[in-house]
């Protein structure tokens, strides 16, 4: 930053005089002088060292246009007189006789002292900073550089833009400053500020502590402002940055000043107020006077119920808790202190010692509202000598909670500490200081870097940087039993201790509507939180704090609140219905418990018994020409296969295992085979019984029951060794299908080989194709009682059955695959033996009369 102003500043730097006397010419010394009027002190004392002081007693600079027709005067301070930084000041004074006083500290050298106001302001920061670096006396001799020693040390100022500029000025002369109050991250670069130290911490360390506050309640969605100084925005790009590592957004950030025109301070409210509905957090990094400004402006109208997170340099300001709408505000604060005999030293003040001092007798006057003078102003009571400090309350006077003051305090003492180091030593355990000697403002400097020591057992040293360890404390704003508002400490940030440690909060607190932390902390976020079982989306053009919740694809779940994304569950796990969870899948497949299978096995071993019965009737009627007539041994070898058919359906039912998979498969196959060559016997053995008939056929001796055995056996023994051929090669085994459902496992038997399945189809439907055209051949020939008839319906039911078995099966799903080869089993096993068998047996009991070797002999 380019120190600004300075032209004012200039009137005070020495300008050597050069001299016209021919002994000056020939090496007399050089005689220096000051240019223009030395600015005066607000307090001063003479001293062995003296040690400068610069601070902020009032807030406004007096401004002047010039018309460049006379010299311009030096830039000088107005306004209201600021009680509090005057408390800070006389602090100051109060070490430095305490120091005075001490017989261990400097023993036998008096410290002095001169203290200037700055009003916060550039050009006079700079002006007091050559003026702290030029000296008192207006003319000197010190060679021919024109350097006079002014001040060994200088503590200030009250703020990080005009620290900056005292830091640059007094560099050049390698005086140290020690600030109290400059907290700008920029002042511990030591290329640009290699003289600066400070008690105060960074606000690199701020802004951690302020980002890790602000994600401790949960709060995403922030508005921010701050001081358009070196301290607000060194202190908001920090916060930000850390803010950002948090996690945190920022919906709007705005930066103003105390001396901006009052539309830009309006324009700052409006962008507080308007936003009602989103940011309900305010983080506010500005300094006390310019936060002043804003929270009037905010006063003016109904003010916004804003949670404000306020930084070190207003929050604990005691002028700002006039301000109601702002209880329940959080900030971090300076450690608070105790020094003894402070109070005592502020609260001494002698109706003398005001009227000795321009600035005491401006606070007497505006503190308890009279004039010193008499006539001088007519509006206010000249003071009586009634008024009681002791009484006042005013910031001056609270020293309940030093918090900045003990920053000052330890300055002082700091810079003591150094001159110390460098003008004593310990002789014969006995302390001797040489106040005669020549101290340059570097020796204090070279001292300062080292200095380690506690006062009132708070430990004091620097780092590289100049900057201490950091550590704050944690204030709420809450009301007192009386109403007022008051900081409380809740908590503190220990910048020393482990990472994940240093954020405590210890007490309870009290938020903008009231509420306490037991009770509901305030809501600050862009978008809800997305539950489990939902993922975030990031809503277009806006930051990532601002999102939409969308539910997780089918299969995936979020067991996380504000989970990135979604994942899949394991292959055999599938998400619940709030998809947060991943349970096991359930296993599907047709068991005996089930309404269907129940039914199915019914007609299982219904249609068993009915081909047992079947058997009992033809065996116990077996001597009857209707019996005898249809082959009773084929008959009853077809009934026997029927039962084994109908009852290899109920292996299909339950839990698939590896043997019950290999046998359903081959039991199917194998009886179906024997069946369908039973049917075929039946069938040739018609046809050869028709053409025996003919005039010199002998058909039926070479299709008799030895041939018919060896038929039957020769058809199923192929269809064995295909099996055999499956199940060595690669037989069905249980398997868990994971693509049928994605919900669920269907517990199946998976085919193996497909060759062997469809082999084993294939060979049972040519056989029921080659039986159905016999029978076809043999349907009309003339009886009275023709089976290729039966048998034709018979198979034209089989063939149908196993035809529209294959698209049913291909496209069933899980267990009805199985539910579809069952039927088509009981199917085609009812459609044989009611086709074949019903007829007869509905004669051998209900038509016995047909029942006669005449009957079935008569041709139509």
């Amino acid at each position: 930053m380019s120190v600004c102003g300075l032209g004012g500043s200039v009137d005070s730097l020495r300008q050597r005089t050069e001299s016209t006397d021919p002994l000056t010419q020939a090496g007399a010394p050089v005689q220096c002088t000051l240019q223009g009027t030395p600015r005066v002190s607000a307090f001063s004392k003479d001293g062995d060292f003296v040690i400068g002081g610069i601070f902020s007693i009032h807030y406004q600079l007096y401004t002047v246009i010039y018309n460049y027709t006379t010299k311009p005067e030096p830039p000088r301070c107005t306004g209201s007189l600021n009680s509090r930084v005057l408390r800070f000041l006389r602090t100051m004074i109060f070490a430095i006789e305490q120091i005075n006083n001490s017989s261990q500290l400097l023993p036998g050298v008096s410290l002095g002292y001169q203290i200037y106001d700055s009003c916060i302001a550039v050009p006079v920061a700079a002006h007091v900073a050559f003026q702290l670096s030029n000296g008192q006396d207006p003319v000197f001799l010190q060679g021919g550089n024109c350097s006079q020693s002014g001040v060994v040390a200088a503590v200030g100022d009250s703020g990080s833009t005009p620290s900056i500029s005292i830091s640059r000025i007094f560099r050049s002369f390698s005086i140290p400053l020690v600030s109290p109050f400059a907290t700008c991250a920029c002042l511990s670069d030591k290329q640009q500020h290699p003289t600066f130290f400070r008690t105060i911490p960074s606000d690199q360390f701020q802004a951690d502590a302020l980002a890790k506050l602000v994600k401790h309640f949960g709060w995403t969605w922030i508005g921010a402002v701050r001081s358009d100084s070196d301290y607000g925005n060194y202190g908001m790009a920090s916060f930000l940055d850390a803010a950002l590592r948090e996690g945190i957004c920022v919906e709007y950030s705005e930066a103003f000043y105390r001396t901006d025109p009052p539309s830009k301070i309006q324009k700052v409210a409006d962008v507080i107020r308007r936003h009602r509905s989103t940011a309900v957090v305010v983080v506010a990094f500005a300094a006390s006077g310019d936060m002043k400004v804003l929270l009037e402006e905010l006063a003016r109208d109904p003010p916004p119920a804003r949670q404000w997170i306020g930084s070190e340099g207003w929050v604990t300001d005691p002028h700002l808790m006039s301000f109601g709408f702002c209880a329940g505000a959080i900030g971090v604060a300076i450690q608070q202190a105790v020094i003894p005999g402070l109070r005592n030293f502020l609260l001494d003040l002698s109706p003398s010692d005001v009227a000795a001092s321009s600035v005491l007798t401006e606070f007497w006057e505006e503190a308890f509202n009279c004039s010193l003078t008499e006539n001088a102003d007519l509006s206010k009571r000249v003071c009586d000598g009634t008024e009681d400090i002791r009484r006042l309350e005013n910031p001056y006077t609270e020293t309940s909670q030093l918090r900045a003051s003990n920053m000052v305090y330890k300055a002082v003492y700091a810079i003591a500490h150094a001159i110390h180091n460098a003008v004593c030593e310990e002789r014969n355990a006995i302390i001797q200081c040489d106040k005669h000697v020549s101290l340059e403002p570097k020796q204090v400097y070279t001292e300062l870097k080292k200095v380690n020591f506690s006062q009132n057992g708070y430990h004091v040293s620097f780092d590289v940087n100049g900057d201490p360890m950091a550590f704050y404390e944690l204030v709420n704003w809450q009301k007192s039993e009386s109403g007022v508002l008051e900081p409380v400490t809740v908590g503190f940030y220990d910048a020393s201790l482990p990472v994940g440690q240093q954020f405590r909060i210890n007490g309870n607190l009290t938020w903008v509507e009231g509420d306490t932390q037991k009770r509901k902390v305030p809501v600050s976020v862009c978008s809800e939180s997305c539950p489990p079982g939902t993922r975030k989306v990031l809503q277009k053009g806006k930051p990532i704090c601002c999102y939409d919740c969308v539910p997780c694809p089918e299969g995936e779940i979020s067991n996380m609140t504000n989970a990135p994304d979604c994942f899949l569950c394991p292959r055999e796990f599938w998400p619940n219905a709030e998809k947060n969870y991943c349970f096991p899948k359930p296993v599907e497949f047709l068991s005996f418990d089930e309404v269907l299978s129940i039914i199915l096995a019914v007609l299982s071993v219904g249609g068993a018994f009915l081909a047992i019965i079947t058997g009992m009737l033809f065996f116990h009627h077996r001597t009857t020409p209707i019996v005898r007539a249809n082959n009773s041994e084929l008959s009853f070898l077809l009934l026997f296969s029927l039962t084994l058919c109908f009852l290899c359906s109920l292996t299909f039912i339950g839990a698939p295992s590896e043997w019950s998979c290999m046998l359903r498969h081959t039991a199917f196959g194998i009886t179906f085979v024997l069946c369908i060559s039973c049917v075929l016997g039946k069938t040739i053995v018609v046809l050869m019984a028709f053409k025996a008939t003919l005039p010199g056929s002998n058909a039926m001796k070479w299709f008799g029951p030895p041939q018919q055995r060896m038929t039957v056996v020769s058809i199923t023994l192929i269809q064995v060794i295909i099996c055999i051929i499956w199940l060595v090669v690669s037989p069905p085994f249980p398997v868990k299908n994971l693509s049928t459902y994605k919900e669920k496992i269907i517990l199946e038997c998976a085919l193996g080989s497909a060759v062997g399945f469809w082999a084993v189809l294939g060979y049972i439907g040519l056989l029921a194709v080659f039986c159905f055209v016999l029978a076809v051949l043999a349907r009309k020939l003339p009886d009275n009682f023709n089976e290729a008839k039966m048998i034709t319906f018979s198979m034209l039911i089989f063939c149908a059955v196993w035809i529209t078995f294959i698209p049913a099966y291909v496209s069933s799903p899980g267990k009805f695959t199985v539910a579809v080869e069952i039927f088509a089993i009981l199917a085609s096993s009812f459609g044989l033996i009611l086709c074949i068998f019903a007829p007869k047996c509905f004669i051998i009991l209900f038509q016995p009369e047909k029942n006669t070797k005449k009957y079935l002999m008569n041709k139509k």
